[in-house]
């Protein structure tokens, strides 16, 4: 029987160039989208309510058809809904730009006229965490866990420090655990005493609408909890069709308290004059017509997606089930695996995948600043590549895993 060292030695000479670094859709995934190509056309010039798609008008907030069709994804009124361009974390830094020059709805002052901290969750999204380290805004990390972030932990860091002005997290299959935020912990963010009075989550749900199979998760209303608790102002929604139409050319969303709603709207006004209006009512009658709307599309993806989360399961199950190197997450919806080594040997696993031919996302990206204090995170992206790649490619990390756990 050969020995590990013998099994990757064979795998990397087989020359392999395999990519699992980002979450992006396949090829066969935009293939579903294919027909919003030439949806529009010169009989689409104006909505059915009335707006010219062509010129100016018709408003910061998107066209109406286009609030009402994305409004349900969040679990919101249209009216609370703000339509924008490609993608959500535009719209997420927008957000958090204004308010460090401006304030927030009930800021006292600019947050950038003193010292600014967000809570953060781990593992997390690395593009959250570099966004609010370009903007100078500190982060407090707290766990991610099943039912959500820790919110005993963000109860306790929220409830005495006044430069905590915010949390920024996914609430639905989290990015990378796949973990879904429970009702009863959105409905104490919501309700939670905050020492800043302006403190305000956003919520990158990205994901609200991805499930694999036909039992997701119940969404969490935080938007609702909030404004049940008195505080309306404190959640800020976000979504977009980055993976459910073509990840290049979608439209972003925002949500929040109608109060909310107007203040970005009147900020970004002052950026531009109107959105990609043909972009939108393209979406709109793209998903309207497609076969069950958009949950029709989704079930679309699932269909192509789930096999690669199963060929995840199954690769890793048969090398390490029973050898106690390492575990990982079986997610229900979102579009990555949270894998943690047993030992501090993330970061060796990527190097030795990469010389077998295997791209991982770098071990630490999924903490603030690229480093993971215990380096044992590692972000599993298999949805672009095509089934058998993926699990050629998990053989590569099993064997890595095993290999890097050897020393």
């Amino acid at each position: 029987m050969s020995t590990i060292r013998e099994r990757y030695d064979g795998l990397r000479a087989l020359g392999l160039k395999l990519d699992l670094t980002r979450g992006q859709p396949g090829d066969d995934n935009f293939d579903i989208s294919n027909p919003m190509l030439t949806i529009v056309d010169d009989k689409c010039v104006v909505t059915p309510s009335g707006v010219a798609l062509r010129n100016y008008p018709g408003g910061i907030a998107g066209i109406k058809e286009a609030r009402e069709l994305f409004a349900p994804m969040l679990g919101v009124a249209a009216d609370e809904v703000l339509v924008g361009n490609n993608a959500s974390l535009e719209l997420e830094g927008k957000v958090l730009m204004w308010a460090m020059l401006k304030g927030a709805p009930k800021s006292p002052a600019p947050w950038c006229k003193g010292d600014v901290k967000f809570i953060v969750t781990v593992p997390g999204y690395d593009r959250h965490f570099l966004m609010l380290e370009r903007l100078g805004i500190g982060m407090i990390t707290v766990a991610m866990k099943s039912d959500g972030p820790d919110i005993d932990a963000i109860e306790e860091i929220v409830a005495s420090d006044p430069t905590v002005k915010g949390l920024l997290y996914v609430p639905t299959y989290s990015n990378p655990t796949g973990d879904t935020t429970s009702q009863t912990v959105a409905d104490r963010l919501g309700a939670m005493k905050t020492a800043a009075p302006d403190f305000t989550i956003l919520a990158d749900d990205a994901y609200a609408v991805h499930h694999l199979d036909d039992t997701p998760p119940a969404h969490p209303d935080l938007l609702g909890a909030a404004k049940k608790a008195g505080n309306p102002t404190r959640v800020i929604l976000f979504g977009s069709t980055s993976k459910i139409t073509f990840a290049s050319a979608g439209v972003s969303f925002l949500a929040g308290s109608k109060e909310t709603v107007a203040w970005i709207g009147e900020l970004v006004g002052t950026q531009m004059i109107s959105p990609n209006k043909v972009e939108q009512y393209r979406h709109v009658l793209f998903l309207r017509k497609f076969p069950g709307g958009i949950a029709g599309v989704m079930k679309a993806h699932a269909k192509l997606l789930a096999p690669k989360f199963n060929v995840v399961e199954e690769v890793l199950s048969r090398e390490l089930t029973g050898r106690e190197l390492a575990t990982w997450t079986q997610p229900k919806g979102g579009y990555f695996v949270s894998l943690d080594t047993a030992k501090p040997v993330a970061s060796k696993v990527v190097q030795l995948a990469k010389e077998a031919g295997v791209a991982l996302t770098p071990a630490g990206a999924t903490y603030p600043f690229g480093k993971d204090p215990n380096d044992k995170n590692i972000r599993i992206s298999p949805t672009r590549p095509p089934v058998d790649q993926v699990r050629k490619a998990m053989e590569v990390v099993a064997v890595c895993i095993q290999l890097a756990s050897e020393g």
